[in-house]
């Protein structure tokens, strides 16, 4: 298995966090935000390869019941999961070097010592490869979202889709679909202020 085969398997599993109801605790009470992480976003492509700061900032979790609301929409018609993240208050953002989006969706569970946090937007952050010839379509890629993987000392790494569909595989699992062909990792991702 390639790693970037290795990668899409962990934002597939990101988006699958969202929907599955895990059997660790939450960590809404535990984790009391607001919380705020530093990460460097990198992304390497054949001949190119960037890296930027990223700054993600929690202002709360969202409860087990927006957590299930947005679980539903996922499910539901195309672009529903979209309309439903909009109408949610903003709870934080993920800054990516300059550029600033707003947070909808942040949830946290615990995992064997440390805690996974899944954060989604209801825009798109960035559409890398946007630019180029023979890019695709942008319709539908209407979400950013990003997973960190943190240990017991919220330290870590994880990965940024910067533009995602997500939807319901054929076995009724959650999937991404990441508008980018190479993996955007969060990499250093540590506490901050």
């Amino acid at each position: 298995m390639t790693m970037h085969k290795q990668k899409r398997g962990l934002l597939t599993m990101t988006a699958a966090v969202i929907g599955v109801v895990a059997a660790g605790l939450s960590l809404h009470a535990q984790a009391a935000p607001p919380l705020t992480f530093k990460a460097t976003a990198s992304v390497k492509a054949p001949g190119k390869s960037a890296s930027v700061p990223t700054t993600i900032h929690i202002e709360k979790f969202v409860s087990d019941a927006d957590r299930d609301k947005v679980v539903a929409a996922v499910k539901g018609a195309p672009g529903e999961a979209q309309k439903t993240l909009a109408a949610m208050p903003d709870i934080g953002y993920i800054a990516v070097g300059e550029r600033k989006t707003p947070i909808k969706y942040a949830y946290a569970r615990s995992t064997g010592g440390g805690r996974l946090i899944t954060v989604v937007s209801s825009q798109p952050i960035y559409f890398i490869g946007g630019a180029e010839k023979n890019a695709k379509p942008k319709a539908g890629y209407d979400l950013g979202l990003a997973l960190l993987v943190l240990d017991g000392n919220d330290t870590g790494d994880g990965e940024l889709a910067p533009a995602v569909k997500l939807k319901v595989d054929a076995q009724g699992a959650i999937v991404t679909e990441d508008y980018g062909s190479e993996v955007v990792r969060l990499t250093k991702i540590a506490k901050g202020s």
